[in-house]
Parts: C-alpha cells; structure tokens; sequence
C-alpha cells in the first residue's frame, strides 16, 4: 500500500486547510504506467472531480484518493516531505511505475519487447532514434526495423550489432541473432549520414 510520512500529511493537510473547500483531497495516479515514460501525477481533487472507483487512504485530516487502474504500479510508493531551510520539497517514490520484467516463463517475444522497451530505444532516444519489433522468429531470430535517427544513420549497423545484439544476447536468453529489416536508403533524417561512396 502507499506510506504517506507525517511531514508529508501534515504539508497537505496546510494547503488544503488554505484552499478552503469541502472534501477537498489528494489525488495519486501513475501517467503512461508500465513504460519507460511512467510517471506519477499527484494534484488536489475535489468529490466532484473523482471518477467513484479510486481507493481512499485516510490521512490526519484529509483524504489521499488513488486510481483505481494505477493501483498494481503505485502498490510500495513512499510519499515525503522534507524541509531545507526556508524552502521544502515534497518527494514521491514509485519503485513499480514502470512495471515489472516478465518472468522467463513468459514468451519470447514479450521479454525482447521489454528489454527494446526499457533499455535499448532509452538509450537510442539520446541519438533521436528507436528500434521496433517486427519478429522473432522460431530459431530465436529477432527482426528490427529502425526508426527516426537511425532509419538511414551511417552507425546503424554498428549500433545493431556492438549494442542492441549484444544486450539481447545477454540479457534474453533464447534470442540467437538479431536482423535489421530496414532500407536505410529511404532515411529522412540519419544522425550520422551514411557514406555514400560505398
């Protein structure tokens, strides 16, 4: 469940004490939970603006509303606030916003598209790129089509095989190989243009 410290209740308890209005509370909900994007939106809701399926979390002297469909990822958050000096700063840790690894029982493809997910297009986002799963095959093969600046980047094949090969090999047992499917010809936008004299 949610631990909210007493410094935290006690700064909320202030500004809604401030603000003056009936039933005023505080919503928690995760923001594109179980990616690599997630997360977390705390704002004050009033009865009227809650949905009617968020589970209450009674706090001195007012209510923590937290959605419904957020739940699993916001299940373990600690909520805090701590004072330094004349300022404060309120701190909210979600260890399972961004979801949770599938286990090895799971599919193949399900465990490639989470580590693509969580690890490798973080990264190629730095370089305005992506990869996208486009198969894995029965011998283990995976298939990749680049995306953005990478479609068409001159380090494509590098990136394939030093980095992205390389951490599904490792980190997903049963990949064998990993396969670009994409005309890199065709890219708009490369990081780093390709050598056309080849």
């Amino acid at each position: 469940m949610i631990q909210i410290s007493d410094t935290a209740q006690q700064h909320f308890r202030k500004l809604i004490e401030r603000e003056a209005l009936p039933g005023l509370g505080v919503r928690l909900s995760a923001v594109e939970p179980g990616t690599p994007r997630a997360d977390v939106r705390l704002e004050f809701a009033e009865p009227a603006d809650l949905k009617g399926d968020e589970w209450a979390v009674d706090c001195d002297g007012f209510t923590l509303w937290l959605d419904a469909s957020s739940t699993r990822y916001l299940d373990g958050a600690q909520i805090d606030y701590e004072q330094r000096g004349t300022a404060g700063q309120l701190q909210i840790r979600a260890p399972g916003i961004k979801g949770a690894p599938p286990p090895e029982s799971a599919s193949l493809v399900e465990r490639v598209r989470y580590v693509i997910d969580n690890e490798i297009n973080p990264q190629l986002a730095s370089h305005r790129g992506s990869v996208s799963l486009e198969e894995v095959t029965a011998e283990g093969v995976v298939i990749l089509r680049f995306g953005g600046g990478c479609h068409g980047c001159g380090m494509a094949d590098v990136t394939l095989k030093q980095g992205i090969e390389k951490t599904l090999l490792q980190k997903v047992p049963g990949v064998t190989a990993v396969r670009d499917a994409t005309d890199h010809d065709t890219g708009a936008a490369p990081y780093f243009a390709r050598d056309q004299r080849a």
